[in-house]
């Protein structure tokens, strides 16, 4: 990393001001690439069963960051938080899906508007913006959708999303996955079932992969990337269970590639603690940009960085399911503090119950006591209030180890540290009474699940205000058993067969 900084120090010298007039012709360019809802289930990063020789190649000619992380673990808030450069709370972004969306606070600009500004030209290659602020829209964010429309001479600044990782999942008849090579975490029971969505997922990102290919190629081929600067990531953790919409690693961890060559030495491999945020920051210095307000993510290259001791992430609410949660992690713990313990992690959310085959599978075998205790754990009713995790000793975050006196000094660090942050970085809003939503429902479900009765009272409660009942479990077993029936076909289908994906759930799509 030393030898990459001094390269980029010295190209970063004299950095002026944005919407100075300068010459452009000597800016890098900038692409940036996202994958949907994937952890750094990548070859590069020593994945088992899957390959990705194109993100692998960009890894070898550039920097990988082992330890990198999101804000927020679903994609329009940490979208929001990358399309600034600030956590999402602190810009009022935080509630996924946000249904009254508002201009951003403090003079905070959105980072294509600042390339603009500073002559470049921007381009969303991809249809999904996804933020949680106005403006919001694809024509107001970026002055164009293709490199390939600027003026001569004019450094791009481009952004583009490949949603194939975002399921429902492909297969790949060129290399078919055998659900013998694939590893699970410890936190998964190993059937067949949950062997075969995982390699879907898998097979899924071997044909992004090729996308990757496609587009880069595109960049040598017209000779753009010796002075292209390209960022590769993931916009949140994977869809799987303790994965998207919560704030263990599954979640908030996800790959990060940095390529820039002549200015950053290849073959590298880093384990500073990074964020998606600091990407913001890193490609305005790149540019000799600065932004109005100082952004809360810091240059990669930066000394704080390299000093850095904690990441920070938040949770919020995901569609009409209300919950709420916030995390510090170092390279050795991780914290999690969840402001609503009452609520059971697999609480109703529609979007998953309809989306995640392994959900229906792993209800089943918890409601026939078939799952281990640390399976078991995440379809309890309720959760503690503090997480803390030893994560040197237990990397799947299973072993919950904030009550016991042998760490009760990191947890007294680590809890003094969150609020610290809530406080006086994100000006965190907590929970309010009406988000909570204690005496809005009947005490228990009259229906025979929570699908069936949100269908059939959306008119009779606001949802929006109030999100959906937090009854637990959400189906009997016997509704579960039907939902994994309906799935099996899908999850099992060849690698070109043709099957169509199941409707499960009754409630209309928003």
């Amino acid at each position: 990393m030393k030898t990459a900084w001094l390269l980029l120090a010295a190209v970063l010298c004299g950095t002026p001001l944005a919407g100075a007039a300068e010459p452009t012709a000597a800016k890098p360019n900038i692409l940036w690439i996202t994958i949907e809802d994937w952890s750094p289930d990548l070859s590069c990063y020593g994945v088992k069963g899957l390959q990705t020789p194109h993100v692998d190649k960009l890894a070898a000619e550039g920097i990988r960051y082992e330890t990198a992380f999101t804000t927020s673990p679903v994609c329009s808030t940490s979208r929001s938080a990358m399309m600034t450069g600030f956590y999402q709370n602190y810009i009022g972004a935080n509630q996924h899906r946000e249904n009254a969306k508002k201009p951003l606070p403090y003079g905070i600009k959105p980072i294509p508007h600042l390339f603009a500004e500073a002559g470049y030209f921007t381009a969303l290659m991809s249809n999904k913006t996804d933020v949680n602020f106005v403006p919001n829209s694809k024509s107001e964010l970026f002055q164009g959708g293709d490199w390939s429309e600027r003026k001569d001479g004019q450094p791009f600044f481009a952004r583009i999303t490949f949603g194939g990782t975002h399921r429902a999942w492909n297969r790949d008849p060129q290399r078919p996955i055998d659900i013998a090579d694939v590893e699970l975490p410890p936190y998964y029971p190993d059937t067949p079932f949950v062997r075969r969505d995982w390699a879907n997922g898998l097979e899924q990102m071997q044909l992004v992969d090729r996308q990757i290919g496609e587009l880069l190629k595109r960049l040598e081929d017209e000779g753009l990337a010796d002075n292209t600067l390209v960022f590769f990531i993931g916009d949140h953790g994977r869809c799987h269970i303790r994965g998207k919409q919560f704030l263990y690693d599954g979640g908030i961890r996800i790959p990060m590639i940095v390529r820039w060559p002549g200015k950053i030495a290849p073959g590298q491999v880093s384990r500073e603690l990074v964020m998606s945020i600091d990407i913001c920051a890193t490609i305005l210095e790149a540019a000799g940009i600065r932004a109005p307000v100082p952004l809360h993510g810091k240059s990669l290259f930066s000394q704080e960085v390299k000093e850095r001791k904690y990441v920070f992430a938040a949770r919020d609410k995901m569609d009409e399911t209300h919950d709420a949660m916030r995390a510090i992690r170092s390279r050795d713990y991780k914290l999690i503090l969840n402001l609503m313990p009452e609520r059971a992690w697999c609480q109703y959310n529609r979007y998953k119950e309809a989306s995640y085959p392994v959900l229906a599978e792993m209800n089943v075998l918890n409601l026939q006591g078939k799952l281990t205790p640390a399976q078991a754990a995440f379809f309890a009713p309720s959760k503690p209030r503090i997480e803390l995790f030893d994560l040197q000793q237990d990397p799947y975050e299973v072993n919950n180890v904030a009550e016991s006196a042998e760490y009760a000094a990191v947890r007294e660090e680590l809890l003094q540290e969150l609020e610290t942050w809530r406080r006086d970085v994100i000006k965190d809003q907590g929970v309010s009474k009406a988000f909570r939503a204690l005496d809005v429902y009947p005490a228990t479900n009259p229906a025979d699940s929570v699908d069936v009765w949100v269908a059939a009272n959306g008119q009779k409660y606001d949802f929006r205000k109030n999100g959906w009942p937090s009854w637990y479990p959400t189906r009997s077993l016997a509704e579960w058993e039907e939902a994994r029936e309906q799935w099996a076909p899908y999850v099992f289908r060849g690698p070109s067969e043709k099957v169509a994906r199941p409707t499960i759930g009754r409630t209309a799509k928003r």
